[in-house]
């Protein structure tokens, strides 16, 4: 009889693991929402529902300070199964999370989602000169799915086909774009969204957020190794359901033998038939990201409850002269 397969219940955090991608756009652009301010009416923040705890970017809070805003969570059919129990509870905890304006979550792929969207703004987001209308500001981390909902809001809301360039990369939106008309109101007030680039957090002192991050695409797929992010996603295929990847291997802990199966099935394969494992690892990766590896989220809700309910603050520093300080004081920690 085989021996039960036992996932791993930890992952090593590698020390090679970077923990910065706050580059020049994004500190430009936070720059350029701050100083709009004035004239923005309206901020909605999308979080990935995936990592609706890690995807949080303190320097929002910091920028935008006292603006109306509500809170969208972007990819939602990629993050549970739809309508299950697992998807409500995971829903019902994450609205207690939001202290500032409503939640709302939307799917990647169904516009259907931001009709609540819409009536909410419709309802809430008055501009205080009817002449100008209303304007809201989309922000986020990098590829957090912004462009997306401004399409599917545009859409939905004035019947307009797409106005924003989307991609499965960050770093498509490298500046604040022009208005795009969402709501029309007979009074002349309407709804104009801005988009903006993603930004990213100056730091990410833990190791394991940063590979979330990775993972569901808000840092571009060359700054961490991808066999070390598939490995990273084994290990939480393996904790939801081993069984999505038996068309290339036995349920395993082990990401290079699984990893040169998987290329041996698809093709990907270097001169004299040796597997492109580099490859086969960001196919893997991109599988899961289209939802064809499981859907689950990568954050631990339970264990943000218990964190928020002890009255814990997340340890993240929001400037960049804090980021620096704090690499260079891990560099002289003595290895362990």
């Amino acid at each position: 009889m085989a021996a039960k397969f036992i996932p791993r219940q930890v992952f090593p955090n590698y020390g090679s693991i970077p923990r910065s991608y706050f580059l020049g756009h994004h500190r430009a652009g936070l720059k350029k929402m701050q100083n709009m301010l004035s004239s923005i009416d309206y901020v909605v923040e999308c979080r990935d529902y995936r990592v609706p705890v890690t995807s949080i970017n303190p320097m929002f809070e910091e920028a935008l300070g006292k603006t109306r805003r509500l809170t969208v969570y972007t990819k939602r059919d990629l993050g549970a199964t739809a309508g299950s129990n697992a998807q409500k509870l995971a829903e019902k905890t994450i609205r207690t999370f939001n202290k500032n304006g409503a939640t709302f979550f939307v799917s990647s792929s169904s516009r259907a989602d931001v009709g609540t969207i819409l009536k909410h703004l419709r309802d809430d987001a008055e501009g205080p000169d009817k002449l100008v209308g209303c304007r809201v500001m989309i922000v986020g981390m990098p590829n957090v799915g912004k462009s997306t909902l401004i399409n599917h809001l545009r859409n939905q809301g004035v019947g307009k086909a797409k106005a924003v360039r989307t991609g499965g990369q960050p770093g498509i939106t490298r500046k604040i774009g022009t208005p795009v008309k969402i709501i029309e109101r007979e009074s002349g007030s309407h709804v104009y969204v801005l988009d903006t680039p993603g930004v990213f957090m100056p730091y990410v002192p833990d190791a394991e957020n940063m590979l979330k991050l990775a993972l569901c695409g808000c840092v571009k797929d060359s700054v961490i190794s991808p066999v070390t992010l598939a490995d990273y996603l084994l290990y939480h295929i393996n904790l939801n359901d081993a069984e999505v990847y038996k068309r290339w291997s036995e349920p395993t802990n082990e990401i290079i033998p699984l990893l040169n199966n998987f290329a041996r099935h698809a093709g990907l394969l270097a001169k004299g038939g040796i597997p492109n494992t580099d490859l086969a690892a960001l196919h893997f990766i991109q599988k899961w990201r289209a939802g064809d590896l499981g859907r689950f989220m990568l954050d631990d809700l339970k264990e943000e409850e218990r964190r928020l309910q002890e009255g814990g603050e997340r340890e993240i520093p929001t400037s960049y002269t804090q980021a620096l300080k704090a690499e260079k004081l891990g560099r002289k920690q003595p290895k362990l």
